[in-house]
């Protein structure tokens, strides 16, 4: 006889007899449930993470990781506090900007837009906007020129070229002898970016740093802000309020996470409740292991009398049952585990050749910015994934092994 005497007779419970096929068939829905379930999350959790992370990294592409701002209308001393930035060692680059909000017109269209003024020298420290143009270069965002550059879609609904002539309508006003005007400035439309989120896109213009200035009217050498990135993105909520008991009076810091709070907090919120609807699928095949478990016991009871007659006790019979249905749930777990993970890391290459093969695209590029269906696997995910399969696995197969360590060997053998 082998030992332990609980797996032994576990593992021959598990394998099929002449009278009970439908127990082994019904044993093999149940491993195939557990193991679509954990491939199912695997893979939709990094799917979702990829998209959390492509997001994010697009988002980033125009925001700072914090911003440093002033309580007033300009900072004039933003050198010294750019120069004391940058001696912060979580720190890898700082730039000034200037933002104001502007009409932008051409022929007969016009679009409320944000615009922003740059130091086409400092600016690729904190953002990608080098690496995002279609057309032009930041770098000819000369100061007095009164160049501009426009995002692809304010661009097409503007109906306006590299080359053309807008008009930006600032709120302020000028006060002349036939009566109070808005400020107007007409620019040449110098280069086209395309960032990937709708915001950026459709309602930023960029230009210089003093041309923004001078439409704002601020005092000379004065910018509204610097923009400040890090060599961790995740750390700075705690950067910020690291910073902010370094800043003299009247200055403000404020991180990525806080200007797009509603954001992460909806896809953390999508992605909780896309991971207990794809739990279901486990939860399902662990009922079909009760019922498993339920039939073997009912099945067994003469078994069950003759062991404990022989000197079982109930914990060794509960253990018997309890290794047959952890046996189901380790084997649809290692399917799961296989294919999830097969999926995750495989699923930028394999989207592509369906849409080859079938010709037909995912994501349609005229609906949605991500055309790629992007994959970014935590092992973190996998592992808790994993855990919770065991103990959903394990907790299934308690009520029918507790009712068979219940099993009286003298009812059992009765009829026998």
């Amino acid at each position: 006889m082998f030992k332990p005497l609980p797996l032994y007779i576990g593992l021959r419970y598990t394998r099929a007899k002449r009278r009970n096929h439908f127990v082994s068939l019904n044993s093999l829905f149940s491993v195939l449930g557990i193991a679509i379930g954990v491939t199912a999350l695997i893979t939709v959790l990094s799917v979702m993470n990829g998209f959390q992370k492509e997001l994010r990294d697009r988002m980033l592409g125009m925001t700072p990781h914090i911003m440093l701002f002033s309580a007033e209308d300009g900072m004039t001393d933003w050198q010294t506090l750019s120069d004391s930035m940058r001696q912060q060692p979580q720190v890898i680059g700082v730039a000034p900007y200037v933002q104001g909000q502007a009409m932008v017109t051409f022929g007969k269209a016009v679009y409320g837009t944000v615009f922003r003024g740059l130091e086409p020298a400092l600016e690729p420290q904190v953002s990608q906007v080098q690496e995002k143009m279609l057309s032009g270069n930041p770098q000819d965002l000369s100061p007095g020129a009164f160049n501009v550059l426009i995002g692809k879609e304010l661009a097409f609904a503007l109906g306006a070229a590299v080359g053309d002539k807008v008009t930006l309508v600032v709120p302020q006003a000028n006060v002349t002898p036939v009566g109070v005007l808005p400020r107007m400035k007409r620019m040449t439309v110098a280069g086209i970016f395309e960032m990937g989120v709708h915001e950026f896109d459709s309602g930023l213009v960029l230009m210089n740093l003093d041309d923004a200035a001078r439409l704002l009217r601020l005092p000379e050498g004065a910018v509204s802000g610097l923009n400040i990135k890090l060599d961790d993105m995740f750390a700075a909520p705690k950067v910020t309020r690291n910073f902010s008991q370094q800043l003299p009076p009247g200055y403000y810091l404020q991180d990525w996470t806080y200007r797009h709070a509603n954001f992460f907090r909806a896809v953390k919120m999508e992605k909780l409740v896309m991971s207990i609807i794809l739990g279901m699928i486990v939860a399902v095949a662990a009922f079909n292991i009760v019922s498993t478990l339920v039939m073997v016991v009912t099945d067994k009871q003469a078994d069950i009398a003759i062991l404990r007659t022989l000197g079982a006790t109930p914990y060794t019979i509960m253990a018997i049952f309890v290794v047959q249905g952890m046996i189901i749930g380790l084997m649809g777990l290692a399917l799961g585990l296989i294919g999830g993970i097969s999926l995750a890391l495989n699923i930028e290459t394999l989207v592509p050749f369906i849409e080859r093969t079938f010709n037909m695209q995912i994501l349609d590029s005229s609906v949605y910015y991500i055309t790629d269906l992007p994959s970014d696997m935590h092992w973190s995910d996998v592992f808790w994934i994993g855990i919770s399969s065991l103990l959903v696995s394990f907790l299934a197969t308690l009520p029918p092994a507790w009712r068979a360590a219940r099993t009286q060997p003298a009812e059992a053998l009765r009829y026998e």
